[in-house]
């Protein structure tokens, strides 16, 4: 048995020797391995032997085993690296050939002026406050004050799912949500999407995006929300921009008010960007009404806000002087590339 064992180890260390191919390498050695090896075969063999050879014949085995484990490995390497210098010398790399020219995109303009407005309120203490673009009725109307005969809750205005479910028409619900689930003092700014059934043309679109602020505190004030909205438009629009309010409507605010801001292309003086006006109309905002508040929880006779809503589309045109806000949606590479 002994002659046997050593002449396994002479043939497979000769099959070894011989491989040139690390695939049929991996062949051999599963063969080796596999239960019905050679060695495995001898193995199984030495219940006949008497109990003084078996041990000497399992010690030989194994020192077999170990040494032809041992030839596979240096092999392999051995054909690994003839395989690499065989890669080396074929695949040879032109170091003066130019390279492939990698094109790194941009922010879209909307996403510029949301990052912008964000950073401008968080360094004025302000939260960013999130809620879902799926909303109920009563967090999009009735709770802000909107009565159910009022034009904007009319199927043509707003994207119905059912009777009571639709995509929201602003991003006010996320103010009643906080305010139903926080208690003052409250400072957020709520950006995101929202869905209006208009045709699409220059100035409107049936998705667009708007950013809307709320402050709710003890002794908040008129003058509160201007100063604020004045600091806003400095920090985003330039150091020489000016606010002015004009007497509005809005269901949620009393008093509420349209803000304009100078033109900051020709500072007031009248030109193609504001249409010879010297003011550009911002935003829509006014003092929460205390019907809001009483909606969502809060005592109006002790807590008193300000809210302010405008769209990040018209802050985007305005500020980069874009004429046609379809151009926003197109998605036109050279559109883009400008930004």
């Amino acid at each position: 048995m002994k002659e046997e064992i050593l002449k396994i180890e002479e043939a497979s260390q000769n099959s070894i020797k011989e491989c040139e191919d690390i695939k049929l390498l991996n062949e051999l050695k599963v063969k080796n391995k596999k239960k019905k090896g050679e060695l495995t075969a001898v193995l199984r063999t030495m219940g006949k032997l008497s109990p003084e050879e078996r041990p000497v014949i399992g010690s030989l085995v194994n020192q077999v085993r170990d040494k032809l484990t041992l030839l596979f490995e240096q092999k392999e390497k051995e054909l690994q690296k003839k395989e690499l210098l065989k890669k080396l010398e074929t695949e040879n790399i032109d170091v003066t050939e130019p390279s492939k020219k990698i094109t790194l995109g941009s922010l879209h303009p909307i996403t510029q002026i949301i990052n912008e407005v964000e950073e401008i309120f968080l360094g004025m203490g302000y939260e960013i406050a999130d809620g879902p673009e799926v909303e109920k009725a009563i967090y999009n109307f009735d709770k802000l004050n909107t009565p159910p005969d009022h034009p904007a809750r009319d199927i043509q205005d707003t994207f119905y799912i059912t009777e009571d479910i639709l995509l929201r028409s602003q991003t006010s619900p996320v103010q009643a949500r906080v305010m139903e689930n926080q208690k003052p003092p409250i400072k957020i700014i709520c950006p995101g999407a929202v869905y209006r059934s208009d045709s699409v043309d220059a100035t409107h679109s049936p998705v667009f995006h708007q950013v809307e602020g709320l402050v709710v505190d003890k002794d908040i004030s008129m003058t509160d929300l201007k100063g604020t909205l004045e600091m806003f438009a400095k920090k985003c629009l330039g150091e020489n921009t000016k606010i002015r309010f004009r007497p509005h409507h809005f269901p949620f605010t009393e008093p509420s008010a349209e803000a304009d801001v100078s033109c900051f292309v020709c500072g007031g003086k009248g030109c193609r960007v504001c249409k010879g006006e010297g003011w550009i109309e911002l935003l829509g905002c006014g003092m929460v009404h205390p019907n809001v508040l009483k909606n969502c929880g809060i005592d109006p006779e002790e807590y008193s806000g300000f809210a302010f809503g405008f769209g990040v589309e018209r802050i985007a045109m305005a500020k980069f002087g874009i004429e046609d806000m379809r151009l926003l949606f197109e998605n036109d590479v050279r559109f883009l590339k400008q930004f």
